[in-house]
C-alpha cells in the first residue's frame, strides 16, 4: 500500500512537470516549434545524449596516452570495469535524487524554478555534514574539469595553428567558453549534445581508422607497463573518463520524467566504449611507446583534412563540455548570491561571470593536458562520483524502515539489499585503495614531474622546441 501511494505522488508530480512541457509547445507558431526543437529539451532521448556526449569529450584523445602507460591487455580491462561501476554509481545517485524529490514533494514542494543539484540531495536525505562534504568535492571537481576542457581547446587549436602558442590560445578559448553563462540549463542543450556526440564518434573513428591506415610506426615499442607510477595514473585517467556522472542529478532534473534514467548512463557508457576501445586501442598499436611522451593523440598523426576537421569538431565538443561541467557550478554561485530563481536570463548570465574568472587562471597555472586527468580522476573523481554515492546510498536506506519504504527497491538479480550492500562496500573499498591511494600516489608524482619539467605557467606544454 505505502509503494502503492509513493508511486501516486511521483506520477502526480511528472505528470505536473510534462504538462508545463506540453503548455511550452501549445504554441503552434513556426518559431516557436524550431525554438522547442533546438532549444527545450526533456525527454529520455535528451538525458542519454547529454550523458553520452559529456562522458567522453577530451579525455578520449588522452586514452591512447593511458595505453601506454598500461599496456593493451590492461587498458582494456580497466575501461570496461570502470564504465561498468561508472554506471552503477550513476544508478545509485538517479535512486537517492528520486528519494529525496519524493519525500521532498509529499511536503508541497514546489521544485519548477529550482535546479536540484547533488549537495542538496546530501543534504536532504543525510543532513549537513554531507552537504558540505559533497558540495567541496562535487564543485571542486567541476571546476578542474572545466580546467581540464579549456587546457585541451589550446592544446588542440595548436595542432591546426602554431602561430601562437598554447598559452595564447588558453586566453582566447576562455573569453569564448565564457559565453556559456547565456545557456540557462541543461533543458537547453538539446541540440548541443546531439551535435557534441556526432563529433565525438567521428574523431573516435578517424583516430581507429588514421591509426590502421598509416600502420605500425618505423621501430615501434609497446613495453606498458614499465613503472607503478606510469600503471596507476593510466588506471586513475581511465577512472576519470568513466566518472563523467558530476553532472547526472542535473541531467536527471532537467527531464520530463527523471525516474527513466536509471538505465540511460549504462547505455551511453556501452555506447561509449564503442569509441573509445577502438580508438584507444588502434592509436596504441600504431604509436606504442611513442605516446608516453604525447599525451593528446593528434599529435602523432600526419596533418590532413581529416585531421584537421578532428580537431575542429573537438574544439566544439569542448565548448560544449564546458558548460556541462560549469553550469552546475552556475547555479551554485547563483544559490549563493540569491538569483538563481530570477527569470532575467540576462541578469543571471552578468552573475555567472566570476565563476569563468578562476577556471581561465587555473588552466594558465597548470596546462598540463594528460597528467592533469589523472591527478583529478584520483583526488577528486575517487570521491564525488565513486565513493560519496556509495556510502550515501548505504546510510540513506541504513534503517529497516527506510529500506521497506524506498521508493526505488533493488533489482532482485543482485540480490537485493544484501547484493547492494555488498556492491557498494566493494565499490568503496576498491576506489579507496586503487583509485585514491595508488592513484593519487602515482598521479601527484607524474604531475610533480611535469612542474619540474615544464614548469608553471609554460607557454606550450610538450610543443616542439623550436616552436617554444
Amino acid at each position: 500500500m505505502a509503494s502503492e501511494k509513493v508511486e501516486t505522488v511521483i506520477a502526480g508530480n511528472y505528470l505536473e512537470m510534462e504538462r508545463e512541457g506540453e503548455e511550452a509547445n501549445s504554441n503552434n507558431s513556426v518559431r516557436n516549434k524550431l525554438s522547442n526543437f533546438f532549444w527545450h529539451g526533456g525527454s529520455v532521448y535528451d538525458a542519454w545524449f547529454s550523458c553520452s556526449s559529456n562522458q567522453v569529450a577530451q579525455v578520449l584523445l588522452t586514452l591512447p596516452y593511458s595505453f601506454s602507460q598500461l599496456g593493451m591487455l590492461s587498458g582494456i580491462i580497466f575501461q570496461l570495469f570502470y564504465g561498468l561501476m561508472g554506471s552503477w554509481t550513476a544508478y545509485l545517485i538517479s535512486v537517492l535524487y528520486v528519494e529525496y524529490r519524493t519525500r521532498k514533494e509529499r511536503e508541497k514542494v514546489d521544485f519548477r524554478n529550482h535546479v536540484i543539484q547533488w549537495f542538496e540531495v546530501l543534504d536532504g536525505l543525510l543532513g549537513k555534514h554531507w552537504r558540505n562534504i559533497g558540495l567541496f568535492f562535487n564543485c571542486t571537481f567541476l571546476l578542474f574539469g572545466s580546467v581540464i576542457q579549456l587546457i585541451a581547446c589550446a592544446s588542440n587549436i595548436y595542432y591546426i595553428n602554431d602561430n601562437l602558442d598554447k598559452r595564447t590560445w588558453t586566453y582566447i578559448f576562455g573569453a569564448c567558453c565564457a559565453t556559456t553563462v547565456f545557456i540557462p540549463s541543461f533543458h537547453n542543450y538539446r541540440i548541443w549534445s546531439f551535435v557534441g556526440l556526432l563529433m565525438t564518434t567521428y574523431t573516435a573513428w578517424y583516430l581507429t581508422i588514421a591509426s590502421l591506415l598509416n600502420g605500425q610506426v618505423e621501430g615501434v615499442k609497446h613495453s606498458g607497463p614499465t613503472t607503478m607510477v606510469l600503471y596507476f595514473t593510466g588506471a586513475t585517467n581511465i577512472l576519470y573518463t568513466f566518472g563523467g556522472h558530476a553532472v547526472t542529478v542535473e541531467i536527471m532534473h532537467a527531464m520530463w520524467k527523471p525516474q527513466k534514467f536509471k538505465t540511460i548512463y549504462l547505455i551511453a557508457t556501452i555506447y561509449v566504449l564503442t569509441l573509445t576501445l577502438p580508438s584507444a586501442s588502434a592509436v596504441y598499436w600504431a604509436f606504442g611507446d611513442a605516446l608516453l611522451s604525447h599525451s593528446n593523440a593528434l599529435a602523432l598523426l600526419p596533418k590532413t583534412k581529416f585531421r584537421d576537421s578532428a580537431v575542429i569538431l573537438m574544439l566544439i565538443h569542448q565548448f560544449i563540455t564546458f558548460g556541462f561541467a560549469c553550469t552546475p557550478l552556475y547555479f551554485v554561485w547563483e544559490k549563493f548570491i540569491r538569483v538563481h530563481e530570477t527569470k532575467s536570463l540576462f541578469k543571471r548570465a552578468m552573475a555567472r561571470l566570476p565563476v569563468v574568472i578562476p577556471i581561465w587562471f587555473l588552466a594558465i597555472i597548470f596546462p598540463f593536458f594528460g597528467p592533469i586527468n589523472s591527478s583529478v580522476g584520483s583526488l577528486l573523481v575517487s570521491f564525488t562520483v565513486y565513493i560519496i554515492p556509495a556510502l550515501a546510498h548505504m546510510l540513506t536506506f541504513a534503517s529497516p524502515s527506510a529500506r521497506e519504504n524506498a521508493v526505488e527497491q533493488p533489482p532482485s538479480f543482485l540480490g537485493r539489499w544484501v547484493g547492494l550492500y555488498c556492491t557498494n562496500i566493494f565499490v568503496v573499498v576498491w576506489v579507496f585503495i586503487v583509485g585514491f591511494g595508488f592513484g593519487g600516489w602515482a598521479s601527484m608524482v607524474n604531475f610533480v614531474h611535469q612542474i619540474n619539467t615544464f614548469g608553471l605557467f609554460t607557454k606550450c606544454y610538450q610543443c616542439p622546441p623550436h616552436k617554444a
